[in-house]
Order: structure tokens, then C-alpha cells, then sequence
């Protein structure tokens, strides 16, 4: 698993700031962040995202993604072009969006037909800008459901539209591994974490899980961690080894 890439998504510190987390992210050995539109890096601040890139380039770290809060079929579709271009600003061709407001399974044949127009319209903008859009995989959006992910991306069929994966808490480790096995040709990042149901879980604890996981995919891949047990930036450094002896790498 040594091609794997392994970083942190800037969410999981939303109180912190963009340099904070970058010195912690230094003391942790991790290399690539996504920065999260929210807080972190606003699509439209342009001098708070030349300042994250000056700071990338003094602590030596990638931005390997963008985080964004774009929703497909409910953020105003020329908004999009906004996002890709701060992506780019931040040195990454890969965007994370989401898509649709609830699960395919409460949608009407009419409403799919519009979110399949919006996310084959985002492929052809990420393509003209030489991108890639990944849907975040979500309850409560269209790609709640394994069946339903797969139908998107292939309904799109495009290179430029992937996914990312992230287990739910709420489902059994098998279940969570069925819906990788389904999407795995289309996963580019992952969110890394442990949790069940509501309650967290230091990752050490998910080791044989997650390497369960990661044998459904072959590398290279990204692997993000997101959010601490605690919300504690000081817990970033035990993450990232337990990250590290889940890939088999010795601490």
C-alpha cells in the first residue's frame, strides 16, 4: 500500500487556522490537504487562497483536493466555474461537490432526470477546465445508495466525474464494503475515519476494517483523514500513525 497518498481534510479543524493546522499537519508527517470552501478557503476570497498557497509552499504541503459546498441540482450552476478556478488557485485538479438535496430512493423520475442534466453538464465544465468533479458520498444525497452511485456514474460516463468513499457509520462494515466493491473503479479520494452511529472512535481501533477497505481498491489513492475522535488538533499525530499501520508501515 505504498502508493498510497495520505493527508487531512482542513474540516475536521474549522476553528483553527489555515497555518495551525498546517504546523500540526507537519509534526504528523502528512503531506496533502483538502481545504474546505466553507471556512478555510472561500471560492471567492481570492487573497485568503494566495495566502493558503504561500503557507502550502513554506510548511511543504499539496493541496491534492478542494472541498467544496456546491450541491448539484441546488447551488446555481454557474457558481461551479467559481469553485474550479479557486481549485486551481490552490493547485488541484480535483473538487469535491455534492449532489442532489436527498437519497435516489425519495426521488421522482423527474427529479433524476434534472440532477443526471446538472452533474453531465458539471463533466463537460470540469473537462473544459481539465478537473475532475467528485461527488462526496453522503446520507441524505443522491448518492446514498450503492445502486444508486453506480447509475450516476455511469449514466455520466466520464472521466471527469468520479466519487470519493467514506464508510457510514450507520451500516455494518460488510455493508459498507459492498458499496465499495460496487463503486471502486470510480473512487478517487477517501475520508478516513471511525465511527459507529453517532459515537467516535480513535481509528487504532478500526485497523482490520479499514484494511478490509483498501483491499477493494488498488493504489494510488487518497486517503483523507476527517475529523479527530476528540476534535482535538492535538490527536492529529495518533490518527496519522494508525492511518500509516493500516497501510502496514511500521511507526
Amino acid at each position: 500500500m505504498t502508493n498510497y497518498v495520505l493527508g487531512l481534510v482542513s474540516v475536521s479543524f474549522r476553528g483553527e487556522t489555515p497555518e495551525r493546522i498546517l504546523q500540526e499537519m507537519v509534526k504528523a508527517d502528512l503531506k496533502y490537504i483538502e481545504w474546505g470552501s466553507d471556512v478555510h478557503a472561500p471560492c471567492d476570497d481570492i487573497a485568503r487562497l494566495q495566502e493558503i498557497v504561500t503557507l502550502q509552499k513554506q510548511y511543504g504541503i499539496t493541496c491534492c483536493s478542494y472541498g467544496t459546498y456546491f450541491r448539484l441540482g441546488q447551488t446555481p450552476f454557474y457558481e461551479l466555474e467559481h469553485y474550479i478556478l479557486a481549485a486551481k488557485r490552490l493547485g488541484t485538479d480535483t473538487l469535491r461537490v455534492w449532489c442532489g438535496t436527498k437519497s435516489g430512493a425519495d426521488m421522482t423520475e423527474g427529479e433524476i432526470t434534472s440532477l443526471l442534466s446538472d452533474c453531465r453538464a458539471a463533466a463537460r465544465m470540469a473537462e473544459a477546465h481539465g478537473v475532475t468533479i467528485c461527488t462526496e458520498c453522503h446520507r441524505g444525497t443522491f448518492t446514498e445508495r450503492a445502486e444508486d452511485a453506480l447509475y450516476l456514474m455511469q449514466a455520466v460516463n466520464s472521466p471527469h466525474f468520479r466519487t470519493y468513499w467514506q464508510p457510514f457509520q450507520w451500516c455494518t462494515a460488510e455493508q459498507n464494503m459492498q458499496y465499495l466493491r460496487a463503486l471502486a473503479p470510480y473512487v478517487t479520494h477517501l475520508h478516513v475515519f471511525q465511527w459507529k452511529g453517532d459515537a467516535r472512535f480513535p481509528l487504532s481501533e478500526g485497523v482490520r476494517e479499514w484494511q478490509g477497505y483498501l483491499s477493494l481498491l488498488d493504489a494510488p489513492h487518497t486517503l483523507l483523514l476527517e475529523f479527530m475522535p476528540d476534535d482535538r488538533l492535538s490527536s492529529l499525530t495518533a490518527e496519522a500513525d494508525a492511518l500509516r499501520t493500516i497501510m502496514g508501515e511500521t511507526i
